[in-house]
């Protein structure tokens, strides 16, 4: 068992996996068998631990999933199409052979040569082929992807400018979505045509609060990502960064969506600048595998004034152009319109009945007119909180 430890530390293509916790306290463990006792039992359960903190089923579902998620040289060529050497393919698979040895272990043979008949933690044993697995998943990268785009299928920018993963996604799905069939089918086409590595264009959605524009687009996400679609949000402050994000994107054989919710702009805004410029550049040309789609509740964007139109600027009209020009450079320009109060009730309906209220369709309908004049119109959002209202009295 002791010789384990020596040969996972032999990993040069998954050599980043010796720095992951359960695999460091497995490491530390195999160290100490045939010394100190009382430490050799320590860092046992100290793996234990380890594994037990991952929430993972079993040992070999871990390795397998960190295995997956590991952004090594091999799996980063393949991602570019490039053929890895026969010494790096040889590497990948006889370390695949000992992360398969880790897979596959339990807990009485991890024991062996421990010198204890005391109680110990226990974890699950579990089944993996990890060199099928991982010839799959480089079969069939762009499906899949690799590093931290593989398990998950939203993201968003923090502080420090890196981009992490969103742990807790949304869920929304087309179906649970009623009406603007329409406007979810352009977007659902247009989506499709980038994963099929057609031409995709940028893609503006304006119109009222609450209408669905941001549900609409991470909904498309929610029905695509197995297919290789990925899902980064920016905020508007964050536009100067996209030029860099793209740099990192472009050589990934995943398809993204760079998203940008709420968008406006005052006048002389830097970032109104920022955003001209990436799509004069022509993100999508220069970038085939991204696009963005941004959401506005203004069709031009920019925040005007009175004295904007009415102004002494000699080149007024000239101003006032380039003001609306910048919604004019998205390729695409869906306007999500204020349901009437016949769709609005639809939407109520099929949101009660896909939560099982049991309500009569007059005191439903009535109930929800007074929610929505309460809310200050009709929406898709005032439905979604009227039937939350309803299931949270239900419950209470």
């Amino acid at each position: 068992m002791r010789t384990l430890g020596i040969r996972l530390r032999s990993l040069a293509a998954f050599r980043a996996l010796l720095d992951d916790s359960v695999i460091a306290a497995l490491c530390a463990y195999l160290d100490s068998l045939g010394g100190d006792v009382a430490q050799a039992v320590s860092r046992y359960a100290r793996f234990v631990s380890c594994l037990y903190d991952t929430g993972a089923p079993t040992l070999a579902d871990y390795v397998r999933d960190i295995v997956a998620d590991d952004e090594n040289a091999y799996i980063r060529m393949v991602g570019r199409g490039q053929t890895p050497s026969e010494e790096m393919g040889e590497a990948v698979l006889q370390e695949l052979k000992i992360l398969q040895t880790v897979a596959d272990l339990s807990p009485e043979a991890l024991r062996q040569g421990l010198d204890w008949d005391g109680y110990l933690p226990a974890f699950r044993k579990g089944q993996v082929d990890l060199a099928a697995y991982y010839a799959d998943r480089c079969a069939n990268i762009l499906r899949y992807g690799y590093g931290i785009y593989a398990r998950y299928r939203m993201f968003y920018i923090d502080t420090d400018g890196k981009i992490v993963p969103v742990r807790h996604p949304d869920r929304t799905r087309l179906s649970m979505l009623v009406d603007y069939e329409r406007e979810q089918k352009i977007i659902l086409d247009n989506t499709i045509a980038l994963l099929e590595g057609k031409p995709a264009a940028n893609i503006l959605l304006t119109g009222d609060a609450g209408t669905g524009k941001s549900s609409t687009v991470k909904a498309v996400v929610n029905e695509l990502h197995h297919r290789g679609l990925r899902i980064l949000e920016v905020r508007k402050e964050q536009l100067h960064q996209i030029p860099e994000i793209l740099d990192e994107l472009n050589s990934n054989p995943l398809k993204f969506i760079l998203f940008i919710d709420d968008l406006s702009f005052q006048k002389d805004d830097d970032d109104f600048s920022a955003m001209k410029a990436i799509l004069e550049g022509s993100v999508s040309a220069r970038s085939q595998n991204v696009v963005i789609y941004a959401t506005s509740n203004r069709r031009h964007l920019v925040k005007e004034t009175f004295s904007d139109r009415d102004g002494d600027d000699i080149h007024r009209n000239d101003t006032m152009q380039e003001i609306i020009s910048l919604s004019e450079r998205f390729g695409i320009q869906i306007t999500f319109q204020k349901p009437n109060k016949q769709t609005y009730l639809d939407i109520v309906r099929h949101l009660a009945q896909e939560h099982g209220i049991d309500m009569e369709p007059e005191r439903l309908a009535l109930e929800a007119e007074r929610f929505a004049l309460g809310r200050g119109g009709r929406s898709a959002r005032a439905a979604k909180q009227f039937v939350d209202s309803l299931i949270a009295a239900r419950n209470g």
